[in-house]
């Protein structure tokens, strides 16, 4: 099932990728199955967004479908994002997965914007050199991202959980903080440059997302993020991603539904 409102075109504006991976995950897998899952819960809201007063129909939307990631080490799987991306014409939204596979999408658009930004909303730092044996895993994705874009370039919003090394790592970025603001001299160093916005879904307060890997109490709230891709529409943003929704721990299906919903919005948000 594509993403709602996608279809074929030639030159799409905005492309849908799946990522389904959650191998390194240490707590609760379940995130391979989300692309599928916020696919099929797309199908249940509407084209039209009354927030923003556009209609995906409006919109040159394409699915490209899920990257194969089947038995994929964790570099192997970032490769292949990275080079499913580099191919993506017009903005990628990539639907998680874990988080690791973030580090594919920021490679292939880093090497098409060399003064690409990030901002990150996540609950976890992901700031650790390795973890459980690997350098390449959903605990280190911010701290390879900050590698290849440079620290000064990255933002952390909604953070609220690390190793006492992860935050004392954290001064080095541009802006860390649990709220979602972002602010106005923050924004000032961001506003010229290309902006990739990351969305770990454990960002959000737990009581609005549970279903999610690993929940953490104190985070955002639905309005804090829209406050946010507010924010980020004055600027230009080149690419976006949706992870570490988990469906096997989502049984109402809030969470997924809130993932549709919020892909939605951030396909009308940054594709004019």
């Amino acid at each position: 099932m594509p993403f709602l409102g996608a279809r074929s075109h030639a030159r799409p504006a905005a492309v849908v990728l799946g990522a389904p991976y959650d191998a390194t995950a240490t707590h609760r897998r379940g995130a391979r199955a989300a692309p599928a899952a916020i696919r099929w819960a797309s199908d249940a809201i509407e084209t039209y967004s009354p927030l923003r007063g556009r209609d995906l129909d409006d919109l040159a939307l394409a699915d490209a479908g899920d990257v194969d990631l089947d038995g994929c080490t964790p570099e192997a799987a970032v490769a292949r994002v990275r080079d499913a991306i580099a191919a993506a014409p017009g903005l990628p939204l990539l639907l998680g997965g874990e988080h690791t596979v973030t580090a594919g999408a920021v490679t292939a658009l880093a090497a098409r914007h060399p003064d690409l930004a990030v901002i990150a909303v996540d609950a976890h730092l992901d700031l650790r050199e390795e973890y459980d044996g690997h350098r390449w895993s959903h605990a280190t994705t911010l701290r390879r991202v900050g590698e290849l874009v440079g620290f000064e370039r990255l933002v952390v919003l909604g953070a609220r959980s690390g190793t006492r090394a992860e935050w004392a790592a954290a001064h080095a970025l541009a802006h860390c903080a649990r709220t979602g603001a972002l602010p106005d001299h923050v924004w000032a160093g961001l506003a010229d440059r290309p902006l990739y916005l990351s969305v770990d879904v454990d960002g959000f307060d737990p009581s609005v997302a549970p279903g999610t890997g690993n929940p953490e109490p104190l985070g955002l709230s639905v309005s804090d993020v829209v406050a946010l891709v507010e924010v980020l529409r004055r600027g230009r943003v080149v690419g976006c991603d949706l992870v570490e929704v988990s469906p096997p721990h989502d049984p109402s299906g809030q969470t997924v539904m809130l993932a549709a919903w919020l892909a939605r919005e951030l396909l009308l948000a940054f594709c004019g």
